[in-house]
């Protein structure tokens, strides 16, 4: 099975620094988008930290069972991030959030912390893979909100969990059995609190409507055009999308 990707950063429109990294391997079949939070340039550093150390931990345990080594990475990094924090007192408090895709024989691995999602589409349908880590979430979770609700909530960016800023984290993983066909993103929420997922869904299948007929420039035109809307919309965060077609 073949796959086909193209990742995009962006400032935004209101942002003067860019806080998210991305970090794509084709030949190692590995891509992460990390968005910072923190003063003082804390957040494009512990970022950065991030698509740095997860790569190079994964890179060193290429033979281990990713189900451990994924989530061991982010770990790795997290500590890090903590740790350069705890050295420059104006870095404290940086952390940033982490969605990661680990492509091994017919299996994707995703790891998460923050709010960044995975998603899929499969039969022109869209689905969230990973789960936020957000106070709003935690509304949803308790049966406080419905998704219509949440996105109006101003606490809706306030996250519970993030990669940098506590000594140790709970790192989710989830497992997904790929088939040919399947489009995988992952990006910030400067993407999916911008542009709904019914907008993303049909920017996704415009550009892509037979994912086995897809390029490399459809799933470059299908970022860029992402990354536009998000802009057009308002483009009042960073903005990071990575897509994946398998085939």
């Amino acid at each position: 099975m073949g796959l086909i990707s193209s990742g995009l950063t962006d400032i935004g429109r209101k942002r003067k620094t860019n806080q998210d990294s991305i970090y794509l391997n084709p030949e190692k079949n590995l891509f992460v988008v990390a968005d910072g939070m923190g003063g003082h340039n804390g957040g494009d550093i512990a970022s950065q930290m991030a698509v740095e150390f997860i790569p190079e931990y994964m890179l060193k345990n290429l033979d281990s069972d990713p189900k451990k080594s994924f989530p061991q990475s982010v770990l790795y990094a997290n500590n890090k991030i903590k740790d350069r924090g705890l050295r420059d007192q104006l870095l404290q408090g940086m952390g940033t959030t982490v969605v990661g895709f680990y492509f091994k024989g017919d299996t994707l691995y995703i790891s998460n912390v923050g709010d960044s999602r995975a998603y899929l589409v499969n039969r022109n349908k869209l689905y969230q893979l990973s789960k936020d880590h957000s106070l709003v979430q935690e509304k949803i979770n308790l049966g406080i909100y419905n998704r219509d609700q949440a996105a109006q909530d101003p606490q809706k960016n306030v996250l519970v969990r993030t990669v940098g800023f506590e000594e140790d984290i709970e790192v989710d993983l989830f497992t997904y059995k790929v088939s040919k066909g399947d489009v995988f993103l992952s990006c910030s929420d400067g993407l999916h609190g911008k542009v709904s997922d019914a907008d993303i869904l049909y920017i996704i299948n415009k550009y892509i409507p037979n994912p086995a007929k897809a390029t490399p420039e459809t799933v470059q035109q299908t970022v860029t055009t992402l990354v536009a809307q998000a802009n057009a919309n308002g483009g009042n965060d960073n903005i990071s999308v990575i897509l994946v077609v398998a085939q």
